[in-house]
């Protein structure tokens, strides 16, 4: 399985317990399949280079859950998210959908209390699908082999951006008028 991750580092060895805990797959290393995704995904920082790494992860052995935009998806993500005890710990690996609000500003809307778990999900499973898969074990990062890394230019990173700020505001229009066609 090829993968890729975008950072400010070329990431030969990437630690699995440096990812946040309360992401959507719990901890790990956070990595995509889509090498387009993973550059739009990309962003500059002044004085640092923009990184894509590659990488192969060699799935013998391992543990693989795969996820879908289903309710089993969404409540894991919501335990993960409310730092619950991580219900799929026996996994090596975590591939699935990532969630739209942690690529497209919602307004604090899903997180904010205000929509019911049915509401939530109903919105975070229209608009674009992007997979990320997440390096949970010890295990699965000694399958990971480094491939390389790319530096993204700075206007390159720019027009990713472009892009991804036109994929935000088409989202944006579909979750407020799935919102206003609810009685809240």
């Amino acid at each position: 399985m090829k993968l890729y991750h975008t950072g400010f580092l070329a990431l030969p060895a990437p630690d699995i317990r440096h990812g946040r805990a309360n992401a959507d797959f719990g901890q790990g290393f956070y990595t995509s399949p889509d090498g387009d995704f993973s550059r739009r995904w990309a962003r500059a920082r002044r004085g640092q280079d923009t990184v894509l790494n590659t990488y192969e992860l060699t799935t013998d052995g391992l543990r693989i859950l795969t996820l879908s935009r289903d309710e089993a998806w969404f409540g894991y993500v919501r335990r993960n998210r409310d730092g619950l005890p991580d219900t799929y710990k026996e996994y090596d690996v975590i591939t699935g959908p990532i969630a739209n609000d942690t690529i497209y500003d919602t307004w604090g809307l899903l997180t904010g209390g205000l929509l019911t778990p049915a509401q939530a999900l109903s919105v975070l499973t229209v608009g674009p699908a992007y997979t990320q898969t997440v390096i949970k074990t010890d295990r699965a990062a000694a399958n990971l082999r480094f491939l390389g890394a790319e530096v993204i230019a700075p206007a390159q990173v720019e027009e990713y951006r472009k892009t991804v700020k036109q994929e935000e505001q088409a989202y944006q229009n579909l979750f407020a008028q799935i919102i206003e066609s609810w009685d809240i």
